[in-house]
């Protein structure tokens, strides 16, 4: 295989969807520092290596996280994939213009499944507050309703058959720079000022 082709079968670090200080004061360009350019960039680096030469290489992110749950042999691939998925939509699910009043389809459907927009943001605070140890918490669709899930490590609701419209990452890397063991308020600050309701409405469709 060329070199040109090698590299068309290597998965990269995407682009982050806004500037490294866009999200300070709530996240710092510290933070983002770390566990953007070194967390996942290391992440992409071990899958890459883990899938070298396998059958897996040249596959999607999606494809390599179905093929290797719950499979003992290959958790490493699962994880470093899972997480490699989870950091990236992580970062589409924040916005320095966020925490906005959602769109009114999403808006709807937060209306229905927990009561209201705020009482929705209370469930996703509790989630992220009561993950124990490291993990993420998300909004999905499953059954064509909202509801607030929760997973440990790498874990990932695509594996759940649950569609993943917004997450909170609440590894400690994710905040322990700015707030130390205060996750709650990490948490509140970025449901308030940071959550990308736009995206998480895009993934309604």
């Amino acid at each position: 295989m060329s070199q040109e082709n090698a590299s068309k079968t290597e998965h990269v670090l995407p682009p982050l969807p806004f500037a490294q200080d866009a999200l300070e004061p709530v996240i710092s360009s510290r933070t983002l520092e770390f566990h953007y350019g070194k967390h996942h960039q290391t992440y992409v680096t071990n899958l890459n290596k883990f899938i070298s030469g396998s059958d897996l290489e040249g596959k999607s992110l999606e494809e390599i996280i179905q093929a290797t749950r719950n499979n003992a042999d290959k958790v490493g691939i699962f994880n470093n994939a899972a997480q490699v998925w989870n950091h990236t939509f992580f970062w589409n699910s924040l916005s320095p213009q966020g925490g906005k009043e959602p769109p009114a389809a999403l808006k709807q459907k937060m209306e229905e499944a927990f009561g209201s927009v705020d009482a929705c943001k209370k469930e996703l605070h509790s989630a992220a507050v009561t993950q124990f140890g490291s993990g993420w918490a998300w909004l999905v669709l499953e059954g064509g309703r909202l509801k607030v899930t929760k997973t440990l490590n790498a874990d990932l609701p695509l594996v759940h058959n649950m569609k993943p419209l917004l997450t909170i990452d609440v590894w400690e890397h994710a905040y322990y720079l700015d707030y130390q063991n205060r996750r709650p308020d990490y948490v509140q600050a970025l449901l308030d000022k940071l959550a990308n309701w736009d995206f998480a409405a895009s993934n309604l469709e």
